[in-house]
């Protein structure tokens, strides 16, 4: 028996949490389709979300292919199903031609290595200072700490994640949140051994009963603890938390059942949610807004 699970219409970093919930209820052996026909959109998070996903299942999985043609244009001119194809059973037609022009600052690109985050820097880096200038209005120096905290967060796939995994990043006008404003958006999700293993594999490092998948997020984005000794190291995300609360930006960790949010004054998020479904890796968002002067 396939278990098809429903893509909601709006898919994004918090939406996604209504693929993983039924999702949590089988076993990894289970034959699985997840039905995107009805999706309408979806932010670099969910792009690389399902993708992530789809490493997560013993039984290759089904993906079917938003109805919608513009919806399945739009991803497949994201690099979406670029590597989909490779982690799932399609079902239905993937758009042909037009798929040369990206339509996203940086489409989902896959990060197995070190390389590919100097890749990765190196094609968005112009781009990016282009759209946090001109249409973010920030700071010209914003373009450096930008590129720092792309490269941070990918790189925390290559130092601890122990798998490969996905980044994209796009700039759009949100309505839901911020009255028709323009954010960048960054997506960094992979299906590795997450935040908690990653600690736990330090040396001698204590356990205590209150440990858990939250206490590592708070441990590691919070306090900056790091499994390695040498100085400086576990840095990385503490510093992205600095950089992005000085632009009024919202920075998200997700990893096993726990989700730590640096939660800005334009949104109503939890700073820590806990008892959510499984989901192995970590799964990080950024979201920078454009600067509106009070």
């Amino acid at each position: 028996m396939t278990n098809v699970i429903t893509v909601p219409p709006s898919l994004d970093d918090a939406t996604f949490e209504q693929i993983l919930e039924p999702l949590s209820r089988l076993q990894r052996d289970d034959r699985v389709l997840i039905d995107a026909r009805h999706a309408r959109w979806a932010s670099p998070y969910g792009l690389t979300a399902l993708l992530a996903l789809a490493q997560t299942r013993l039984e290759r999985p089904s993906l079917a292919v938003p109805e919608a043609d513009d919806v399945a244009l739009y991803w497949a001119r994201a690099g979406f199903f670029r590597y989909a194809a490779d982690l799932y059973d399609i079902v239905g037609s993937v758009p042909r031609g037009r798929q040369s022009e990206p339509a996203v600052l940086l489409e989902v690109t896959p990060v197995n290595a070190s390389e590919d985050v100097h890749t990765v820097v190196d094609k968005v880096q112009q781009r990016a200072q282009s759209i946090l200038v001109n249409e973010l209005k920030l700071d010209a120096t914003a373009t450096m700490r930008f590129t720092m905290a792309l490269s941070e967060t990918c790189q925390n796939i290559v130092e601890h994640a122990e798998h490969g995994g996905w980044v994209a990043v796009n700039s759009y006008r949100w309505q839901k949140r911020l009255g028709g404003r323009r954010v960048l958006v960054i997506a960094v999700c992979d299906a590795g051994r997450g935040f908690r293993a990653s600690l736990e594999s330090a040396p001698g490092r204590p356990r205590s009963d209150r440990w858990d998948d939250g206490m590592a997020l708070e441990e590691a984005v919070m306090r900056g603890v790091s499994r390695f000794r040498d100085t400086g190291r576990g840095q990385g995300l503490a510093g992205v938390r600095r950089f992005i609360g000085r632009w009024d930006g919202k920075f998200s960790v997700r990893s096993g059942t726990a989700r730590l949010a640096i939660v800005p004054t334009w949104d109503d998020d939890v700073p820590l949610k806990e008892n959510l479904p499984p989901f192995p890796g970590a799964q990080i968002q950024i979201t920078i807004p454009e600067r509106v002067d009070r």
